[in-house]
């Protein structure tokens, strides 16, 4: 079996490089990250709207990493538990589906829990010697929204020494996004790609702009590849901003407004943020893009492309039809990367100094490597 610890890139050589190919290709590797880094961390599940969006709605089967988790709505509040039975460990609520009751039953032999996790009910046990229901509550997870998305860590606190505090996570990730009050928008237009590449290789190419003379003339028309710096600031993050071309009003095919713009905001800056593990925020004058990533095989990766908007400001059609362009430019690119890592001729190359967010990056998921 590949050890992960072996993968982490070396911290006294002067160039920082790339991971081996087997961070890319290694199912064993990705089976450790989707426990790790996935499962082990904050990771997010959508926006809000999209796991209760139905007001009926109370209950909803997600998968964070290799650990299926059912999230409940109280009210305003949210919980979460392990979405396994306590009797014989049958789904909740089948993975991806949801449920609006005002308890949690299992449908293999009808366990009953309350909205608490509180085990209510257990069909043939009423009496039975030794059977304590207090001692069969749901497994609860730790759930917190921010801004609008629901982040949950799968791995209880009884299973690992600490569950890391989610403020500690976000850093200064939250007053880079506090302007454009995500958390009052609503979704635009929404794409989802399944594209032919790791995980790390889709965030990797999203961290610089090496490539963007190359690939993307239409980017290049509105924002200047070069411009704009990287942050290197608390949290678990990477990122940086860009700028607008004189002239342009947002990352649209004409530098147009593609929506109402955004109060409060810088009218010339473009944020670019990656909040580990899954999602990426794109911040513009007048929207908000993200980018939430859920990997599938080692070769493979499902994205979920959204666009966040001032309620009633419209389909912003003239960003989807921008990023939709440069999205498949990007995958086009990541497919091509993904072919050239699977050769046996692949060694990991340095990175330019203007890759230095994707340096941050690789340092980071190396620190998760070496800690095992």
């Amino acid at each position: 079996m590949t050890d992960v610890v072996d993968l982490a890139p070396s911290e006294t050589e002067p160039l920082v490089r790339m991971l081996p190919a087997e961070a890319y290709t290694s199912a064993e590797v990705l089976a450790w990250e989707r426990r790790h880094l996935f499962a082990g961390s904050w990771t997010c599940l959508g926006r809000l709207e999209d796991l209760f969006g139905d007001e009926a709605t109370n209950q909803r089967a997600v998968r964070i990493g290799e650990v299926g988790a059912l999230v409940v709505r109280q009210g305003d509040a949210l919980r979460m538990y392990a979405n396994t039975c306590r009797h014989r460990g049958h789904e909740l609520v089948a993975d991806g589906e949801s449920a609006g009751k005002r308890m949690i039953t299992c449908p293999y032999h009808a366990w009953t829990y309350g909205l608490g996790g509180e085990l209510k009910g257990a069909p043939g046990f009423r009496g039975v010697e030794g059977f304590d229901p207090a001692e069969h509550a749901l497994v609860e997870l730790p759930v917190r929204e921010w801004q609008g998305w629901v982040f949950g860590h799968a791995l209880h606190a009884d299973n690992t020494p600490e569950v890391p505090s989610f403020e500690t996570h976000l850093g200064a990730i939250t007053g880079l996004l506090e302007p454009y009050s995500a958390a009052s928008l609503v979704i635009a237009d929404r794409h989802t790609y399944e594209v032919a590449a790791n995980w790390k290789v889709i965030a990797e190419n999203y961290h610089e702009c090496y490539h963007c003379p190359l690939i993307h003339p239409e980017l290049c028309e509105v924002s200047p590849p070069d411009s704009g710096e990287n942050y290197d600031l608390p949290g678990t993050w990477v990122g940086g901003a860009m700028d607008l071309r004189p002239g342009m009003a947002t990352m649209s095919l004409t530098g147009e407004l593609a929506a109402t713009p955004l109060p409060g905001v810088d009218p010339r800056r473009v944020e670019y943020l990656h909040l580990l593990p899954n999602l990426l925020i794109s911040a513009h004058p007048d929207y908000v893009m993200t980018h939430r990533m859920v990997p599938l095989e080692p070769g493979r990766t499902w994205v979920e492309c959204t666009w966040l908007t001032l309620p009633d400001a419209g389909a912003a059609s003239g960003a989807v039809e921008f990023w939709d362009i440069t999205n498949r430019q990007d995958w086009a690119a990541c497919e091509s990367v993904q072919r050239g890592l699977e050769s046996p001729h692949f060694r990991p190359g340095p990175f330019a100094p203007n890759e230095d967010a994707v340096a941050q990056l690789v340092a980071l998921i190396g620190s998760a490597y070496r800690a095992g």
